[in-house]
């Protein structure tokens, strides 16, 4: 036997209903800082150790960690 409902759709695609996401009570805590920021900060990192090169890795890592660590502050600060 073969179905008879071969042209129809689902009621949830009729309306347009997509995957269920969730909402965090607050956004900040998703917060993923972009490049140019940690690039700022990891520039601004290297200014005040002297401008002595060959530890653009740290820098970079430490900017992260500090922009990341600032925006889950704030979330906390938020709640």
């Amino acid at each position: 036997m073969t179905s008879q409902r071969s042209g129809s759709r689902s009621k949830a695609s009729e309306v347009g209903a997509g995957p269920i996401q969730a909402h965090p009570e607050n956004p900040s805590a998703n917060y993923t800082p972009n490049y140019e920021e940690i690039r700022l900060r990891a520039y601004e990192i290297y200014l005040e150790r002297g401008s002595l090169s060959g530890n653009e890795l740290d820098d970079w890592l430490q900017a992260e960690r500090e922009i990341k660590g600032s925006a889950a502050a704030r979330a906390r600060v938020d709640r």
